[in-house]
């Protein structure tokens, strides 16, 4: 893909991977890129550091606003060719805790699996009207193996990786690619719920991730698996029960000297 002549949309673009995302293909001479995230302070701050970003609040857990975000982008926009779906939370739960609520006990689901399916369906008209476009879904190397303390999100990932795959399957007679980018634990704000509980030491810096990210999209790569989400895939077809114990054992032996 041509950085250089991609119109690009981000979602979640106010931190992170997303933010990272946007310094690195700004840098390459992206001919635009648009960011959207929840918190309209972010945005204002991050389109005062960086004035030619587009920005637009959005929330991928909400239909009407997905829908709104497609018609002002393809109609400001029309030469967009590149989604990048990376909006996502993670958090730390408990599925013993009778105090959630199922709508909030599925946020996770609504904004990292469906949010992307939602994306994707309302942009895909217009992409497949491009003479070359491409999708990139953020899954996670937790899509192979879940993280025990974070049941929803290694969910959401595992979906978001099937998807992929059969998305790609469905698109590959048409002008889209369709890329899988899985990350590691990368140091952004995401693993700040499971402090003390993993060794955020062996995260991976997240400039060098994003560095990888865009070198797979540059070179058509359709699994993009830095650093250890390699091993976790890899893992996962050779002893996923023993993985998933071990990576429960390290945890429970954490928190006991919390």
């Amino acid at each position: 893909m041509d950085i250089k002549n991609s119109t690009i949309l981000i979602t979640g673009g106010t931190s992170g991977i997303g933010l990272e995302m946007v310094k690195q293909l700004s840098a390459l001479g992206a001919a635009d890129i648009i960011i959207t995230g929840r918190d309209a302070g972010k945005l204002l701050h991050i389109k005062t550091e960086l004035p030619h970003i587009h920005t637009f609040q959005s929330d991928v857990s909400k239909p009407e606003d997905i829908e709104k975000l497609c018609t002002l982008v393809t109609e400001q926009f029309p030469n967009l060719n590149m989604i990048i779906n990376n909006a996502g939370i993670m958090r730390n739960l408990d599925l013993r805790d009778r105090n959630m609520s199922l709508e909030d006990i599925t946020s996770e689901i609504d904004i990292n699996l469906v949010g992307t399916i939602r994306i994707v369906h309302q942009f895909l008209p217009h992409l497949l009207n491009r003479r070359s476009a491409l999708i990139v879904n953020v899954s996670s190397g937790l899509a192979f193996i879940p993280f025990p303390v974070s049941p929803i999100y290694s969910a959401a990932k595992a979906g978001v990786h099937a998807y992929t795959q059969v998305l790609r399957l469905q698109l590959k007679e048409t002008n889209v690619r369709v890329i899988e980018l899985a990350p590691p634990a990368t140091d952004t704000s995401l693993g700040d719920p499971f402090e003390g509980l993993v060794d955020s030491s062996v995260n991976m810096k997240t400039d060098k991730l994003v560095r990888l990210a865009i070198k797979g999209i540059v070179n058509g790569t359709s699994e993009i698996k830095p650093g250890l989400a390699k091993v976790l895939k890899a893992m996962s077809r050779i002893a996923p029960n023993t993985t998933l114990k071990m990576l429960d054992s390290s945890i429970q032996n954490a928190k006991a000297k919390l």
